[in-house]
């Protein structure tokens, strides 16, 4: 099991990491003190394999528990199951101020420092100093948008990154109203509709009979060519700026016929070039 410590100053992105990490499948825990971090280690060795990759986020909040961080982490490392790694995040003192400022927050150690947020992120940088030393992970995050993490954080703890984005390929019924989760929008009502052919009007897309009819035209063939070209070119690039959710939507009239056919064969084009990919149609079953 992957067991990730997030640790770091505080206003350098551990959220913002946490965020990213949970995207890409981690079970994550926010704010736990290092005298839980073994116990709740040891719960998920029990968890019957539902618990892969854990990322947990202990730092200076957990006040003087967190003194305790070096006897926590030699434990875990000691623990053969675990494959312990730390991740820490860290930024400019100009960058830390700003963020502060920006949000308005008090720093963790705001009464130790007498008010004064230079001071607070001093002491915490000398608290976490033997911290730093033991991370396998470094992020300085000043100059970073969030899309920047994304990325970073991204290119550290996936291996294809593609599997970060999930594409969720949508059939309905325009008849029905449009489909306002979608990203993209497809509308294919320009293509001859099986509704009208009495032993295809109560079938769906679903079924070859009614994917055979729409796809016989050379208009369907040729639309559906010019359509993977695009999802090839753009879905790499939504990737890379890192979106963790696509929604294409095709649309017909009703949304049984050749809004599913375009969407069931998209999504097995999706599927086999390798992107998690999920199927579903709005409007199927209304009407009948």
């Amino acid at each position: 099991m992957k067991f990730l410590i997030v640790t770091g100053l505080s206003g350098a992105g551990k959220s913002g990491a946490v965020n990213v990490l949970e995207d890409m499948g981690f079970y994550c825990i926010d704010n736990i003190p290092p005298q839980l971090i073994p116990k709740f280690a040891d719960l998920c060795e029990h968890s019957n394999g539902q618990m892969k990759r854990v990322a947990i986020v202990t730092d200076i909040r957990g006040g003087d528990l967190f003194l305790d961080f070096d006897s926590s982490f030699d434990y875990l490392k000691n623990q053969s199951n675990l494959d312990v790694s730390v991740l820490f995040l860290d930024a400019s003192d100009e960058t830390l101020i700003s963020r502060y400022k920006e949000t308005r927050r008090k720093h963790p150690l705001d009464e130790q420092a007498h008010g004064s947020l230079e001071a607070a992120i001093s002491m915490e940088r000398k608290v976490l100093e033997t911290v730093r030393d033991k991370a396998d992970y470094y992020l300085d995050t000043t100059d970073f948008s969030m899309a920047q993490l994304r990325e970073s954080v991204t290119s550290l703890f996936l291996e294809n990154p593609g599997d970060n984005m999930i594409v969720k390929v949508m059939s309905f019924g325009f008849k029905y109203g449009s489909l306002r989760e979608a990203d993209i929008v497809l509308d294919v009502r320009c293509l001859p509709n099986p509704y009208y052919i009495p032993e295809l009007k109560y079938h769906t897309g679903q079924e070859a009979c009614v994917r055979d009819y729409v796809m016989q035209y050379d208009q369907s063939v040729e639309l559906e060519r010019k359509l993977r070209e695009l999802f090839d070119f753009l879905i790499p690039l939504y990737i890379h700026e890192g979106k963790t959710q696509l929604v294409i939507g095709f649309g017909c009239t009703g949304g049984k016929h050749r809004s599913v056919t375009f969407a069931e064969r998209t999504y097995e084009y999706l599927t086999e070039k390798g992107f998690k990919t999920r199927l579903c149609h709005r409007d199927i079953n209304k009407g009948k």
